[in-house]
């Protein structure tokens, strides 16, 4: 992108948990409002979700907002997948997408994987975590050119995934801005079994095995527009290698029946039929997709 270039050059010149989940909760330390109250007092159409049931783990409607909800039963998960979303992502965006196009929005993609997962393996004990838990960048902007929103993020999501239940399997899946904060996340979480980098600028890392442990995958489009995206890294500027890159030494993932750079997670794509196998620890389901 020549504006994503142009930035380049300028700027180098609270907690509803089970009750059976005796772990400590990933709380937001400066909310003491229990999670159904806070969205009750925030009026539509936060009231709309916590009365139609659903599962918010935090949530925050300040500024921008945040919202943490699961997807499936994650007190009694063998395996949770958390998605982490990427620029423009803000709370009034969480169920309705970016610009009003359902499917870039958080929920809906997390309710997307769950279903993909039940179809790959009918008797997992999967759940899905729709994770806005930090500030993304707003748009092509210098704080989408820099890695320090994605640091206060990767700081926020290590502390959510050590607070989920010690049995379970974890799967990190970032899409676009959402990948490098997994990318930076990831070295400090051990547990972690597979990342995955959704049309991913970059991950802050020059290889995949500098990402710990976990074993890497990586998804990139044809038409996605994040190829124009340069592959720098100056201090806190740029994003590094792409995961994409055969130098960066990730797993390929299949990405027929995706259109541009927010389709990855589409029902009928292969590529959430892949990232389904993944988190569900079916790697032949995830090659053969």
């Amino acid at each position: 992108m020549r504006i994503f270039t142009v930035l380049l050059v300028l700027a180098l010149a609270s907690v509803d948990l089970p009750a059976t989940w005796a772990g400590p909760p990933p709380a937001d330390p400066a909310s003491t409002i229990p999670v159904p109250a806070a969205m009750a007092a925030a009026g539509e159409p936060y009231a709309g979700w916590a009365r139609s049931g659903r599962h918010f783990l935090s949530f925050d409607s300040r500024g921008d907002g945040r919202a943490v909800e699961v997807v499936g039963d994650l007190a009694t998960a063998d395996r949770v997948a958390v998605l982490v979303p990427g620029v423009d992502t803000t709370l009034r965006d969480f169920d309705r997408g970016l610009g009003g196009v359902a499917r870039r929005a958080p929920s809906v993609q997390a309710r997307a994987l769950y279903e993909a997962t039940r179809a790959a393996d009918p008797r997992a004990r999967i759940a899905v975590v729709a994770w806005l838990g930090y500030d993304p960048p707003e748009g092509l902007s210098l704080e989408a050119a820099r890695d320090l929103r994605a640091r206060a993020g990767a700081a926020n999501l290590v502390a959510f995934v050590e607070a989920l239940p010690p049995h379970a399997a974890v799967t990190l899946i970032g899409h676009s801005y959402g990948a490098l904060v997994v990318g930076l996340a990831a070295p400090r979480l051990p547990r972690v079994a597979d990342v995955v980098a959704l049309g991913a600028p970059g991950m802050g890392a020059a290889h995949a095995s500098d990402l710990g442990g976990a074993r890497v995958w990586s998804a990139l489009a044809a038409d996605d527009w994040i190829r124009r995206v340069p592959q720098l890294r100056i201090l806190h500027l740029g994003h590094g290698r792409r995961p994409s890159s055969p130098r960066f030494g990730a797993r390929e993932l299949p990405t027929t029946g995706v259109a541009g750079h927010d389709g990855y997670l589409c029902p009928g794509s292969a590529t959430l039929a892949a990232v389904a196998g993944v988190v569900t620890g079916r790697a032949d389901v995830a090659a053969a997709a």
